[in-house]
């Protein structure tokens, strides 16, 4: 059996591929970008990711968490390709809420020779989810202090109960220094980049998830913290959202500062990046618009010196946007026209960007349109008004773009990048609230 080591440099996270995290682990878990909704009370700008990992040690293979059941033939096509079913000898889960099980059944009549560890607390939410009794399961539980021997390597149990369930635990391996924290330190943040220092702004969707799931337990995360902090860390696993390899001790620090212990920190989250920051706002009716922000963001990608981040606003609130905007270096805003106008949560945004200074930062606008399309010029017009500059004339195309039309879109994308990086001088010194036509690239093809 192939043992593949790492996904595509650019999009790690894309295809089938596992991804190497550290020398023997690899992240198997699968992406599901398009949720909006997570248990019925979070928005998901960005859906979400099921992270999973494979951890080879000479005396077998342990599998760390699994996925949502919809998303098995994911995670059983990234697992094939690091371990056979016969090397399993362990399956870890640190929390077994279902979209952190979903795939354990179908794993387990896989590798019948893998024992399920689980938590102290977990085993009557384990028989409650697979509907079996202790004499259909093979399973251990474990406490803070055990260990599972695989070789050269061990696995080490932290119990940290309430976060958020009474199941949860964090499994620690110490010969890599890497934590598979279960939902800590995790957010609603899918980016198929996969690691913090690679993916767009995930602030807000860090807090957001801290404020909706770990706040009720402030207490219980104290008490984690006490475990975690002595350990030597070189990267933060969760089971959602981004794999923490750069600094993950400053997300360790953010938690106690939001849980509010006495301790004077500074705001670990909020240091100054060394990249220009694009973010890329867009709501899409039939996925036109949706379709031109992945192409410019693509495009924008492509310049050195950039960082750029992708939004879909059906799935968030505004609120939570106004800060990333503030910090960041410019912004681009894609609506389809509907009755003649740009879509209402755009408008929501811009509204609300009222309350931050935005002079001298770079603006943009895009968008699908069926008749007329008024809404690009529209919200270019809203961007001058607020002070922004906007130096690549607005995009906007008819229906569903074509293939020539997406690589129109992409050029728009590395323009904008260019004018934001100050690598497109003349771009650059175009803006300053001067008056720009709109380009309609469909009367153009």
């Amino acid at each position: 059996m192939s043992r593949t080591t790492a996904g595509s440099e650019g999009q790690p996270g894309t295809g089938t591929t596992p991804v190497a995290i550290a020398d023997g682990v690899h992240w198997i878990g699968a992406l599901d970008p398009s949720l909006r909704r997570f248990d019925l009370i979070l928005r998901t700008a960005n859906g979400t990711t099921y992270n999973a990992y494979a951890v080879r040690g000479s005396a077998g293979v342990a599998v760390v968490d699994t996925v949502k059941a919809e998303f098995a033939d994911t995670f059983f096509a990234r697992l094939e390709q690091v371990a056979g079913y016969d090397e399993i000898r362990v399956i870890v889960l640190n929390h077994l809420e279902p979209d952190h099980s979903g795939a354990l059944p179908e794993l387990m009549r896989r590798a019948p020779r893998a024992k399920l560890v689980i938590s102290k607390r977990a085993p009557a939410m384990l028989k409650a989810l697979l509907k079996a009794d202790d004499q259909e399961i093979r399973y251990d539980t474990v406490d803070t202090g055990d260990a599972i021997d695989l070789g050269d390597r061990r696995l080490r149990f932290l119990h940290t109960p309430f976060l958020h369930w009474p199941d949860t635990q964090c499994t620690y391996l110490p010969e890599q220094q890497v934590l598979f924290s279960g939902d800590v330190f995790g957010c609603h943040h899918c980016d198929p980049r996969l690691f913090n220092d690679r993916v767009g702004d995930f602030r807000f969707a860090f807090e957001y998830y801290y404020a909706h799931i770990m706040r009720p337990f402030k207490a219980h995360v104290l008490d984690a913290l006490k475990l975690i902090e002595p350990l030597p860390l070189k990267l933060i696993a969760p089971t959602h959202g981004p794999i923490l390899r750069e600094r993950p001790r400053r997300y360790v620090a953010r938690y106690r500062e939001l849980s509010g212990a006495d301790m004077a920190l500074e705001p670990v989250l909020a240091d100054a990046k060394p990249l220009r920051t694009l973010l890329v706002f867009y709501l899409s009716a039939y996925g036109s618009t949706a379709r031109m922000a992945e192409a410019i963001a693509a495009g924008a990608e492509g310049v050195p010196g950039i960082r750029v981040s992708l939004y879909d606003l059906d799935g968030g609130e505004t609120e939570p946007f106004v800060d990333l905007i503030e910090a960041a270096d410019a912004i681009a805003l894609g609506s389809p026209t509907v009755n003649g106008d740009a879509v209402k949560p755009v408008w929501d945004l811009l509204s609300s960007l009222a309350v931050v200074s935005l002079r001298g930062k770079v603006g943009a606008a895009f968008g699908s349109y069926g008749w007329s399309g008024e809404a690009v010029p529209m919200i270019e017009d809203r961007l001058r008004g607020l002070k922004l500059r906007v130096p690549v004339p607005g995009l906007r195309l008819k229906l569903i773009p074509t293939d020539a039309e997406l690589a129109d879109c992409r050029d728009f994308g590395q323009a904008l990048a260019q004018a934001v990086t100050g690598a497109d001088g003349a771009a650059a010194e175009a803006g300053g609230g001067a008056q720009k036509p709109v380009i309609d690239f469909a009367d153009l093809a």
